[in-house]
C-alpha cells in the first residue's frame, strides 16, 4: 500500500502549491483513510473577539513548514497512517444549531469510515457537535481537556451552545466521562472562588495553571494515563489561548500567565499509547495573529496528535 505524502520543499517551494494541511493530498471524504485534518471555519458561538472562521485556511497556510519527521519525538506517521486534507465544513454562518447539526454529521461521516478526524478550528463551540458524534461511535469518552478557561458554564446571555458551555452540555448529555476528564492550564480572573467547583465536584481533575509554573508536564499525563489506561476511548481538546499570549497572542480571549510551547509538546507527546479518537485545534484567530505564529503552533501541534495516534512507535528517540 502506497501512503500518502506531504509535498515536498525540494518538489514545489514551499510558499507554492495548494494550502492543504501539510501539503497533503486532498480528498472530498475520509474513505480509505486512517486520520484526516477536516476544518471547521466558525465564530458565531465566540463572546468576545470574532476571527475563528479564518483558523482552519491560516493553520493550513501555516503548516507548509512541517516536514514529515518529527525529529523530536522519533514519528514517521505517514509511513504509518494513512492521511488527507478533506477539505472544511459548510456551516452555516448564521445559524449555530444548525451547524451544530452540519458538524456532527459532518463527523459522523468520517467516523463510518473508519478515520480518526483531527479539526481546525474555529471556536471552541465546536467540540460540543463532535463530541455527540463521537460519543454515538464509541460511547462516553475519556478527555484531555487544555485550556485558559474551563468552558462549563451553564448559559451564555442566555444561550445554552456557545464556546463557554461545550463541556457541561457533553457532560449533560452524556458524552464524556467525568471521572476520567482532565482539564489543565486553567486561569485568569472569574466571578467567584467558585468557578471551577462543577467540574471537580462530578469529577474532572483541573490542573490550574500557577500548579504547571516551572514544571514538567510529563509526570501529570504519566498519571493521567495510568488511571485511563490503553483501551478506553481518549478525545482531546486543544484551546489555543491554553498557551501563554507570549507564545500564541493570536486568539480572542487572551489570559496571561499561561502554559509554554514545551509544555504542549509533553501533554500531547504524554498521549502517546492511550486510544485516541479525535481531536481539535480551536481558537486560532487570524486577524490577531499578526506574525503567523499563533497558527504555525497550532499546525506543529496538530501534526503532533497526529503522531500519537495510536499503531505507531517512535522510530529513533530524540538525543
Amino acid at each position: 500500500m502506497k501512503f500518502n505524502q506531504p509535498l515536498g520543499g525540494n518538489e514545489m517551494p514551499r510558499f507554492g502549491g495548494i494550502a492543504t494541511m501539510m501539503r497533503l493530498p486532498y480528498q472530498e471524504t475520509a474513505q480509505s483513510l486512517d486520520a484526516c485534518f477536516l476544518g471547521v471555519p466558525i465564530d458565531i458561538g465566540t463572546s468576545n473577539r470574532a476571527g475563528t472562521r479564518h483558523g482552519p485556511r491560516q493553520i493550513r497556510a501555516e503548516s507548509c513548514m512541517i516536514r514529515p519527521y518529527g525529529m523530536g519525538n522519533g514519528m514517521a506517521p505517514f509511513e504509518n497512517l494513512q492521511v488527507a486534507d478533506i477539505g472544511d465544513l459548510a456551516i452555516n454562518t448564521f445559524n449555530l444549531s444548525a451547524s451544530c447539526d452540519i458538524i456532527t454529521d459532518g463527523i459522523s461521516s468520517v467516523l463510518k469510515h473508519g478515520a480518526t478526524p483531527l479539526i481546525l478550528g474555529g471556536d471552541h463551540t465546536l467540540t460540543y457537535p463532535v463530541l455527540r458524534a463521537i460519543a454515538a461511535q464509541f460511547g462516553p469518552v475519556a478527555l484531555i481537556h487544555v485550556d485558559a478557561h474551563a468552558d462549563t458554564s451553564d448559559v451564555m446571555f442566555g444561550e445554552k451552545v456557545a464556546h463557554g458551555t461545550p463541556f457541561r452540555r457533553a457532560v449533560e448529555e452524556n458524552l464524556i466521562d467525568p471521572q476520567q476528564t482532565i482539564q489543565i492550564g486553567l486561569r485568569g480572573t472569574g466571578y467567584s472562588e467558585k468557578d471551577y467547583d462543577w467540574g471537580r465536584g462530578i469529577g474532572f481533575q483541573v490542573v490550574q495553571a500557577e500548579t504547571c509554573w516551572h514544571q514538567s508536564l510529563t509526570p501529570l499525563m504519566k498519571d493521567f494515563q495510568t488511571r485511563v489506561g490503553q483501551t478506553k476511548p481518549v478525545y482531546i481538546s486543544f484551546d489555543i489561548d491554553s498557551l501563554d499570549p507570549a507564545f500564541a497572542p493570536g486568539t480572542g480571549t487572551v489570559e496571561i500567565g499561561g502554559l509554554t510551547t514545551i509544555q504542549a509538546l509533553e501533554i500531547i507527546r504524554g498521549c502517546q499509547g492511550l486510544n485516541i479518537v479525535g481531536a481539535d485545534l480551536v481558537e486560532v484567530s487570524p486577524p490577531y495573529d499578526p506574525s503567523g505564529n499563533t497558527a504555525l503552533i497550532g499546525a506543529n501541534l496538530l501534526f503532533e496528535i497526529l503522531c500519537a495516534l495510536p499503531g505507531q512507535s517512535p522510530r529513533k528517540a530524540a538525543r
